[in-house]
This record gives C-alpha cells, sequence and structure tokens, in this order.
C-alpha cells in the first residue's frame, strides 16, 4: 500500500498542525521514506547526501536564511532541492513561505503546508508518525488475548476453539485484543504489536450465538486495543500417532516479521481444560 502526502494530511492535519498553502494537485505524491529532512546545507549548494525523496522541513534558520538572499539566488538554491520526486514541503512555526519558495512549489506541484510549530517538536511528531506508518505488519489469523499482563496470540485450525478459549478467559479476567483477524506489527524493529481493525473491534463471533460486543457484556476493562505479541498458543486437534512434548525441554520459536516468537502446541481433545492450559505459558513467560 502506498502512503501519500494526501494521507499524512488527512489522517495527522491537526495532530501537526498542518494548513495547505499550495501545490494542491500534488496530493497524491507517494511519500517513499519515512525522513524528514530540514535542507540546511543543501540550500548553501552542498548537494552530497542529499535525499529529494524526503519531506522538507523550513524552519527558521533555513527561512532567515533566504531571506537573506537576492532574488536570483534564491531561485539557484532552491531548483535543485525541489525536484519532480519531493514529496511535500513544511515551513513551521508560521513562518511565511518566500515568493520563490511558493512559486516553485506551485510550480512543480508540490504541496507546501505550514504548521505553528517550531522545528524539533514538529520533526520528533513527524518521524514518530512515519515511523507507524511504514513499519513493517502483517494480518494473521487468529485470536490476540492479555493474559497476567502477556499478549497470547491463540492460533489453530477454523472451529477448533479458539474464540471459545479466549472467551474464558476473559471470563476468568483476561482482556480481549482482537479475534479472528489480527494485525501485526513489528515497532522500533524489537517487537511485535498486535491489534484488531476499527469496524471489528471488542467484537467476537461465537458459532451458534453469533456476534457479541465483549465490552458490552464484560465491561470496558476487559479490552483492550492493541497489545504486544509476546507467544504464540496454536490449539492443534489430539492426534493419537503425534508425538507431543512432555518434558518441555526444547524451545520453539515462530517467526513472525523478523521476530522470533516462543510458540507452543497444545494438544486438544475431550476432557482437556483448554482455557487454564492456554493461560499457563502466559504465566511461564512471565
Amino acid at each position: 500500500m502506498v502512503y501519500r502526502v494526501e494521507d499524512l494530511w488527512q489522517q495527522h492535519a491537526s495532530y501537526l498542525g498542518l494548513t495547505l498553502v499550495a501545490g494542491k494537485e500534488g496530493l497524491k505524491r507517494p511519500i517513499k521514506l519515512p525522513e524528514a529532512h530540514r535542507p540546511g546545507l543543501s540550500l548553501s549548494g552542498y548537494l552530497k547526501g542529499h535525499s529529494t525523496k524526503r519531506l522538507l522541513v523550513f524552519g527558521k534558520a533555513e527561512i532567515e536564511y533566504l531571506r537573506d538572499l537576492t532574488k536570483e539566488m534564491r531561485v539557484k538554491r532552491l531548483a535543485p532541492i525541489l525536484r519532480e520526486d519531493t514529496p511535500a514541503v513544511i515551513v513551521t512555526q508560521r513562518f511565511s513561505a518566500p515568493k520563490e519558495l511558493l512559486h516553485s512549489t506551485t510550480e512543480k506541484k508540490i504541496p507546501l503546508f505550514r504548521t505553528p510549530m517550531a522545528s524539533p517538536e514538529f520533526l520528533s511528531k513527524l518521524t514518530f508518525l512515519l515511523g507507524e506508518e511504514f513499519a513493517p505488519q502483517v494480518t494473521l489469523h487468529g485470536t490476540l488475548v492479555e493474559v497476567f499482563g502477556i499478549g497470547v496470540l491463540i492460533q489453530g485450525e477454523s472451529s477448533i476453539g479458539k474464540s471459545e478459549t479466549a472467551l474464558g478467559l476473559i471470563e476468568r479476567g483476561h482482556r480481549l485484543v482482537s479475534d479472528d483477524a489480527v494485525r501485526v506489527r513489528r515497532r522500533e524493529g524489537a517487537f511485535l504489536e498486535g491489534c484488531g481493525a476499527p469496524l471489528t473491534r471488542h467484537l467476537m463471533e461465537i458459532r451458534g450465538i453469533g456476534i457479541i460486543n465483549i465490552a458490552h457484556l464484560y465491561g470496558a476493562f476487559c479490552v483492550r486495543e492493541n497489545k504486544s505479541v509476546d507467544i504464540i498458543v496454536k490449539l492443534d486437534a489430539w492426534k493419537d500417532t503425534e508425538h507431543y512434548d512432555r518434558i518441555g525441554l526444547d524451545e520453539r520459536y515462530q517467526n513472525i516479521l523478523s521476530v522470533a516468537v516462543p510458540f507452543y502446541l497444545l494438544p486438544v481433545k475431550p476432557g482437556r481444560d483448554v482455557v487454564l492450559l492456554s493461560a499457563v505459558p502466559a504465566r511461564n513467560f512471565s
């Protein structure tokens, strides 16, 4: 999925204080890098290492530097850094964009924004948002529950009892994150975080009953929007011919987005308290 300038503006304009000044025709431009750049040295003509694919942020130093230049020199300095693949330009601290900057962005259809925020604050917020949007992610089939503060992803074949197991855990005071489909994102390159789709958040499908709203039935304390994926418990129909680990000496892991997650295979058959057994790995993990 391509992340565009239009997406950034529509989703985060209020949070970032963005006001569109010019270049509305370029809102469909893709943001290819989760980075923002203050063009400081580039404005002086030193272009080594300058990437035109990054969002450009003009702060107090850049604006005052441009104002000290002649009109011809401003045009000359801006030309190399405002290219066809430049996603957008943001001017901070309510500064007015110099006429040459306004003209260049309009001519090249590069969106130009203003924000009342100071450059350090704006860059901090923007970098965080871009990091969120560009984080590697995948949607997994399963149910994510917080058990004793540990994120447990319950997986297994269809109709094996994932939702019923999660419902039993909720009855015992644990919390639902997402049922059926879990969006998993790698955060800061080190851990995984799961959440549900906004339309199905807090909802659970129980065969024979239908769709139930966990927040309405059990209270808001029994749900949460996101949680780290700490362990995976896979429910598997019991097979007499299968050899199951009875000692637990060998640790098993499942790779998700290049992160190794502890994995437990839990055989299911009549007489086994699957709800209780699903909580044990979480208790053991903590």
